[in-house]
C-alpha cells in the first residue's frame, strides 16, 4: 500500500516501478540517483504491523524503541535486487551528478529484540511480495 509515484515516492516504491516499466519496455538502462553507496536498514511493512499489537499492550518504556531488522543494505544493493525481482535485466547506470543523501540509516534494535520481537522478512522476500502486490494493482487500475 505505498506510494508508487513517479515524482514523490520513497526509495523502494521508486526503484520497483522504474525497473518494472523498464522491463516491460524492454528499456536497456534504469538510471538510479547518486553511487549507490549509501546504506538503509529496510524493513517490510508486514514486520512492522505484527510487533504494533503487542508494543501498544505492553510497551511503556520511555525510551524510543526501533523496528528495524538491524541489517544494513547499500543503495546499489537494493537496486540490484529490485532489478532481479522485477525482470530487468539491462543495465544500471548510476548518476552521481545526484545526491547520495545519508550515507548510512541503520538502527538499532536491541530493544525491540529483548522483548522477544523480531523482523524476520528477508529484503528480497518482502520485495518479491511487494512487487506482486504493486503488479496486482498496478494492472487492476490502480495507477499513483
Amino acid at each position: 500500500f505505498d506510494n508508487f509515484s513517479r515524482t514523490d515516492s520513497h526509495v523502494v516504491p521508486a526503484m520497483i516501478r522504474r525497473f518494472h516499466e523498464a522491463a516491460r519496455s524492454g528499456h536497456p538502462t534504469v538510471t538510479c540517483w547518486g553511487t549507490g553507496r549509501p546504506t538503509r536498514d529496510f524493513l517490510y511493512a508486514g514486520d512492522l504491523a505484527e510487533c504494533l499489537p503487542f508494543l501498544i499492550e505492553h510497551y511503556e518504556g520511555p525510551a524510543p524503541l526501533n523496528i528495524a531488522r538491524g541489517e544494513s543494505t547499500s543503495i546499489r544493493a537494493l537496486a540490484e535486487l529490485v532489478a532481479e525481482v522485477t525482470g530487468f535485466g539491462g543495465t544500471i547506470a548510476w548518476d552521481d551528478s545526484q545526491p547520495d543523501g545519508q550515507p548510512e540509516k541503520v538502527l538499532d534494535s536491541a530493544r525491540m529484540k529483548a522483548l522477544g520481537l523480531a523482523c524476520p522478512t528477508p529484503l528480497r522476500a518482502g520485495l518479491e511480495r511487494t512487487y506482486r502486490w504493486f503488479v496486482a494493482h498496478l494492472e487492476g487500475g490502480v495507477r499513483r
